[in-house]
């Protein structure tokens, strides 16, 4: 007879004594099919009769389209439809991306292929369909569209002036939207305050470049009347949704399928104009179309994120108590607000998240998010996140350098103590649990902080100039409704999960939430495997299918593991409580004498062996007439989960970054860099592991490398990876990582997110490490990202 503690290598539960595959680094099994090139992606998928679209995009950033000759075009080999904004308009409803609960938000009606004025340089204008890629591009060339160029504006600093050109007139000014708030007495904290550090830090414009550009097949099937999406998306409920609304279909017409995922970022949680009228077309022709956006045009028709210019102070006392934050935000978001997310919610997050560690009592924000003629923004992966912590961060170490205190002595003086929860931060978020004081112990530990300091010091005197950075931070995972559903938005907060035996025993997960690289189908599998029962390899995930999922949100929000985990978990263990009735049923025996133990049922006290699931599941699939009368043999369930709790399950965590900066080159070398993570329970350490370090990684190109840098007419100057910089692997550190486990007691599961944690902290702790190695030069660049140009001014010496 096998027992359960015969297996090696996994970790047992000590009271079962049986194996556990939460909480253990169980490497991801459906990485083989992708390591092996079987992977299917949208440009792997290839239909019978169908044509391929390329756009022709506006090649500046505000401009009048007057008449459009596509003659020429249309008489080019393998073309099969040349198709402008009028013709689409007959077919797909326009759009205005607001939110209820954001009052007083505007945008304009957007259309998938623009009318009368094109409001930024890439969006799409004209479409041409063909029989090969290769074809559309040839007859685009002979697109000829007369325009005439109009003012842009460019600058969100005179965005707003008396004298800028208004890009939407009927909206009556530039402004998208505009958030006041003020806690405590902030004026005179800050007029009485011993120390005040003030700076303005300013945030460039970057995108997301993901290994699969934006992609899909729109099939719309005349015969049943049905569209049919193949997708690189996040939320393919939420897009096929979005398909009903703006086509006039129902659901039960949509079907949108989401195979393999080359990564997201968020880049692909949003409705693009090119998406909608790429379903357009294949309706209009009625045979599939294939959209794939090639890098060049990606850099324009995909959203950017993270233009703000903030101004910050912060005020404390000669005892290091910090007393109150002000902030002033203006963020600009391009000529309209993206679908249906809204792009206010990347400065609405900076207002409610910074000074969010801290225990303060005092807090101004001032927030104005303006149109402009560049790319649409949008959320990215940390939305705010980043911006909130590095103005934060910025400030504490400003303060702690008033005060000549350590930094770090300066932050576990202040943060908010861990028996202090549930609270509600100074900006009102509801704070559950979290560990800001474990975790700064636990860095200081790993990082052995004295004798870093010492180095430190003692290299300074040898003209060589490191520093030390830290950035403690907060993150919303686990949205609730109160998010999106609230503002009006048709984006679920909950997700489902289908779990089933099937006659072999084998456990089959059906879940909305997809995998885009980030490991959701591992964790599901180590979810269900222990909740039903069963060894690890004995399941399998099937995810991004509207016609076989239960609905649910997708992926967004760090909510993979703490909403759909326990979707999972619900479902898989209601699974378990029907197959222990079926063999109980089968055994004739008490369900309470039984338990489900890696495929077998077992004997609850004395751990033999008494059925295999297979015999279980060919009971109750083929012999239910052995059965007692009456008795139901379900062996498929569905369970689904929201968040309800709070608006936003938060999760915390702490940063340090330790570079080298040389004065005379202005050149950043990045040393070392830690991290401690609490993202409640950790169900597979190894995953979490990285997800953290993919997002330093993200997080240290925005601070150093990546930028969308315009010209004055609203032209992008670098929209190539020629000329884009993103991070590589030669550039960066070694990532140590730790975890603290605090795990939230709105779910059974106890996870919180881990999926954007890493970018929110690093730009902040890098920053702070720079300004810390230029400390003795009284020298600080707060505007990202650094350059060496920038710390060579900050310098004096260019």
């Amino acid at each position: 007879m096998n027992k359960p503690s015969d297996l090696k290598g996994m970790v047992l539960d000590p009271v079962t004594n049986d194996q556990r595959y939460i909480g253990h680094s169980e490497p991801r099994h459906g990485a083989r099919r992708l390591l092996e090139g079987q992977g299917t992606y949208i440009d792997d998928i290839q239909l019978p009769r169908m044509g391929h679209v390329v756009y022709w995009r506006s090649p500046v950033a505000h401009m009048k389209i007057g008449k459009i000759h596509t003659e020429q075009a249309s008489k080019m080999p393998g073309v099969l439809a040349v198709v402008d904004g009028v013709q689409m308009a007959k077919l797909c409803k326009p759009w205005v991306a607001t939110l209820g609960h954001l009052a007083g938000m505007k945008s304009a009606p957007q259309h998938a292929l623009a009318i009368d004025r094109a409001c930024w340089q890439g969006e799409p204008v004209v479409a041409v369909v063909a029989e090969t890629r290769a074809q559309a591009e040839d007859a685009l060339q002979h697109i000829d569209v007369e325009w005439e160029e109009l003012p842009a504006v460019v600058s969100m600093e005179t965005a707003l002036d008396a004298d800028t050109p208004l890009i939407h007139p009927e909206l009556g000014d530039n402004l998208c939207f505009t958030r006041s708030l003020d806690v405590g007495n902030v004026d005179e904290v800050f007029a009485t305050a011993d120390v005040v550090a003030e700076a303005t830090f300013g945030f460039g414009r970057h995108t997301g470049v993901t290994l699969e550009p934006r992609c899909q097949i729109a099939d719309y099937n005349p015969g049943d009347r049905r569209l049919t999406v193949y997708h690189s998306q996040q939320a393919p409920h939420m897009m096929q949704d979005l398909y009903c609304r703006q086509f006039g279909l129902s659901e039960s017409d949509v079907h949108v399928i989401c195979k393999d995922v080359g990564g997201s970022f968020g880049i692909k949680v949003h409705a693009y104009p090119d998406d909608f009228a790429t379903v357009g077309l294949s309706m209009m022709l009625q045979r599939p179309v294939k959209f794939v956006a090639d890098r060049l045009e990606s850099f324009t028709s995909d959203i950017h994120a993270r233009e703000h210019r903030i101004k910050g102070r912060i005020a404390a006392n000669k005892a290091g108590d910090i007393l109150a934050f002000e902030i002033d935000d203006l963020t600009a978001i391009g000529p309209y607000s993206m679908f249906p997310r809204t792009s206010a919610i990347e400065g609405n997050q900076v207002v409610n998240l910074v000074g969010g560690p801290y225990k303060h009592q005092n807090y101004r924000a001032r927030l104005n998010v303006v149109f402009q003629n560049k790319t649409p923004t949008c959320q990215y992966r940390g939305v705010g996140h980043p911006i909130a912590c590095a103005v934060t961060e910025g400030l504490v170490d400003l303060a702690a350098q008033k005060l000549q205190m350590d930094p770090l002595e300066f932050r576990k003086r202040n943060v908010i103590p861990d028996d202090a929860y549930p609270c509600s931060g100074i900006s009102g978020i509801k704070l559950e649990v979290l560990s800001h004081e474990q975790c700064l112990r636990a860095i200081e530990k790993m990082m052995d902080y004295p004798a870093l300091r010492k180095e430190q010091a003692e290299l300074r005197k040898k003209g060589i100039y490191r520093g030390i950075g830290f950035a403690t931070l907060i993150e919303l995972t686990n949205p609730s409704p109160a998010f999106y559903g609230v503002g009006g938005a048709r984006i679920a907060s909950q997700d489902g999960a289908t779990v089933r035996m099937d006659p072999s025993g084998v456990v089959s997960v059906l879940i909305g939430v997809g995998e885009q690289g980030q490991g959701t189908e591992g964790i599901y599998t180590q979810i269900a495997a222990d909740a039903v029962g069963v060894s690890i390899d004995q399941v399998r995930v099937i995810t991004g299918d509207t016609d076989v999922t239960p609905y649910g949100g997708g992926t967004w929000a760090s909510r993979g593991a703490g909403v759909g985990g326990e979707a999972v978990l619900l479902a898989a263990q209601a699974l378990q409580e029907n197959i222990l009735k079926l063999a109980g049923a089968i055994l004739n025996r008490p369900v309470a004498e039984l338990i489900a133990r890696r495929g077998y049922i077992l004997d609850k006290a004395t751990g033999e062996q008494l059925l295999p699931f297979s015999e279980v599941g060919r009971v109750g699939y083929f012999r239910t007439d052995t059965l007692p009368v009456g008795f139901s043999a379900d062996l498929m369930v569905t369970r689904h989960y929201t968040q309800k709790d709070y608006p936003f399950i938060f999760t915390n965590g702490v940063q340090a970054s330790y570079v080298e900066v040389d004065p005379e080159t202005g050149f950043v070398k990045l040393l070392k860099h830690w991290a401690v993570e609490d993202c409640g329970r950790v169900i597979n350490p190894m995953l979490v592991n990285e997800q953290v370090r993919g997002a330093i990684v993200q997080g240290i190109g925005g601070v150093l490398f990546e930028e969308c840098l315009y010209d004055e007419s609203g032209l992008l100057r670098n929209g190539s990876m020629a000329d884009y910089l993103v991070p590589m692997a030669n550039e960066m550190p070694d990532i140590e990582v730790a975890h603290v486990e605090t795990p939230t007691q709105s779910s059974k599961l106890g996870a919180k997110g881990a999926g954007e944690a890493g970018t929110a902290g690093a730009p902040g702790a890098v920053q702070n490490a720079i300004n810390d190695a230029l400390a003795p030069f009284n020298a600080n660049v707060f505007d990202q990202p650094i350059t060496s140009e920038k710390i060579l001014r900050a310098l004096n010496k260019i």
